[in-house]
């Protein structure tokens, strides 16, 4: 029995149905609460650490400063001197510069970060698979299509402070395909991982959704689209479950019009599983409570349903084949 976690950054509880998103809002949803950054909105750099840790930015100490992760070596002498000789809109200005012309990345924090710091997550002492999430980052040196595809979008989506929704595109509907193909393979690796029957834990994330909403404020026919298709991926995943393995989606926040929101959302196959969650904070303690519940322990190699690990391999094949893995 495996217990599928799908981070949906930016998923609305305000832009989902039971009716049009029957895979989105499952047997269960509801809205919870997140944390706002010191910016003024919630951050997503901040708070993936803060659902798999069940801890406050401020305990887990990765904290997002004018859209730059100061604390990266690169950047932690420049932050110290932007903080005593420079205004805050400069600030603000500089790190757009530095996310747009450099290599910078505000989200790969490595994974060894965590047991460095004695920080618990939600895969510690489990078989699990991280696969994507922000500032939990397994293999520092290796990197999947969806990583790939952010870090070289260029113009398709560019910070911008004085933009509406904080960044513009210079072609939107190129934007929105490279989006849905980032989300595809985040979802598709989340399928071969249960697939295999390895895993209790199979924890995935995509951005997809975040960034078409930053920049579709002017076109929301265009974000109502993204749920749409985003509803038919999370169907084809949970075509892959058997009847003994439970689906939780969760997001950081909202987005709407173009900016964070102060509603997050989860949903989940059982309803028992998220009875407890009213904010991010509390998403670690259900995923233990779940995995320590004595039906999620004990992987197999085959799903009842009859597939097997070489099913798994070729899924995995064609990934790789794709160039996605």
């Amino acid at each position: 029995m495996v217990l599928v976690v799908l981070g949906l950054d930016a998923l609305d509880p305000e832009l989902v149905d039971t009716e049009s998103h029957p895979h989105l809002t499952l047997n269960s949803y509801h809205s919870i609460d997140t944390i706002n950054s010191v910016e003024g909105e919630p951050s997503t750099h901040e708070l993936w650490p803060t659902i798999i840790t069940g801890l406050e930015p401020q305990e887990h100490g990765l904290v997002l400063d004018d859209g730059v992760a100061w604390e990266n070596p690169l950047f932690r002498a420049g932050s110290s001197v932007a903080d005593y000789l420079l205004p805050g809109g400069l600030q603000t200005r500089i790190g757009a510069w530095l996310l747009n012309n450099t290599e910078a990345d505000a989200f790969r924090t490595p994974a060894t970060y965590y047991s460095e710091n004695n920080l618990p997550t939600v895969f510690d002492d489990r078989e699990s698979e991280a696969i994507g999430i922000p500032n939990y980052v397994v293999d520092p040196d290796s990197e999947d299509r969806e990583h790939i595809l952010r870090r070289n979008m260029g113009d398709f989506f560019k910070r911008d402070p004085d933009a509406k929704g904080g960044h513009t595109s210079a072609d939107l509907a190129t934007f929105y395909e490279q989006c849905m193909e980032m989300t595809m393979i985040r979802i598709a690796r989340a399928r071969r991982s249960l697939r295999s029957r390895q895993y209790e834990l199979v924890f995935a994330y995509t951005s997809g959704l975040d960034l078409i909403g930053h920049v579709s404020h002017s076109q929301p026919a265009r974000q109502q689209r993204a749920y749409r298709e985003l509803n038919e991926f999370v169907g084809e995943l949970r075509a892959d479950m058997s009847e003994d393995d439970e689906l939780l989606l969760v997001s950081d926040h909202g987005l709407q019009d173009g900016v964070h929101t102060n509603e997050a959302m989860v949903s989940c196959t059982s309803e028992s599983i998220i009875e407890n969650i009213e904010s991010v904070l509390d998403v670690k303690a259900a995923i233990k409570k779940e995995l320590t519940g004595g039906r999620h322990k004990e992987p197999t190699d085959a799903l009842t349903t009859g597939t097997s690990i070489s099913d798994s391999d070729e899924v995995r094949e064609q990934l790789e084949d794709l160039g996605y893995m």
